[in-house]
């Protein structure tokens, strides 16, 4: 597409939502034409040998480790949390400042309910037998790409509740993994159990520093957060796709 900076996080954004497509097309392949084979590998114990579940689990893990101690080639939408990449803005509203958190908390709630209540219909009909553990699995991948969607492609949460103008200003970016595994609560199992509970961790972290230091989150606090010093530009695609 023309006028796109190609930027080294972009780059790696989309190379990311390529590998997780590939992903979901292995996964769903199997889901559709060998269920039985693919209850196999995710109830297989590793002592039987490592299966694509396992691996997936293991990156899946990785990358949650990733997000609990970041590193300085994430973007600045997880590394914004950081004190090192703080940069006050000096003279900024205090009073500006508890007001965008207020307003962001009462939308982040919102999200919340949201995906608590919609995944709870699958939390149901799982427990009644109706879907099973295969479907719960594909589910998480089905997030697993979707949470790639959102940041390159277009974003329903963004557009629709939080209003944000970017992923690097968002309220709730690490919410991510919450989300693609909200799923694994219902499962009955360690890797699923991990995956779940890991991601409530990602998730306490990004909220207790959120409620200590809210104004490395805004961009009227935060010299890192605003257009003209981002070196991301991951949203570009996005606006894109929205002004045509």
């Amino acid at each position: 597409m023309k006028n796109i900076i190609k930027t080294e996080m972009l780059k790696s954004y989309i190379g990311g939502f390529l590998i997780r497509a590939t992903v979901f097309v292995a996964m769903a392949i199997l889901y559709l034409g060998y269920k039985p084979l693919l209850e196999t590998l995710i109830r297989q114990p590793i002592r039987m040998g490592i299966t694509p579940i396992h691996i997936l689990w293991f990156v899946w893990m990785v990358i949650m480790l990733c997000h609990i101690f970041p590193n300085k080639k994430m973007t600045m939408a997880v590394c914004k949390k950081q004190s090192e990449k703080y940069v006050e803005i000096e003279g900024y509203s205090k009073l500006e400042l508890l007001e965008y958190v207020q307003e962001q908390n009462v939308k982040a709630w919102y999200v919340l309910l949201i995906w608590l209540f919609f995944n709870a219909i699958f939390g149901v009909l799982y427990l009644v037998g109706i879907l099973d553990n295969t479907d719960l699995i594909m589910l998480s991948v089905f997030y697993f790409l979707c949470d790639y969607i959102c940041i390159v492609f277009f974003c329903p949460f963004q557009t629709g509740i939080m209003k944000n103008k970017c992923c690097v200003n968002c309220r709730i970016f690490d919410w991510g993994h919450f989300m693609m595994f909200t799923p694994m609560l219902f499962i009955k199992h360690f890797m699923s159990w991990s995956l779940f509970f890991t991601s409530c961790v990602v998730l306490l972290k990004w909220e207790i520093i959120y409620a200590k230091h809210p104004e490395r989150f805004w961009k009227g606090s935060n010299q890192n957060l605003k257009c003209a010093h981002c070196k991301d530009k991951i949203c570009q695609l996005k606006k894109k796709l929205a002004n045509k």
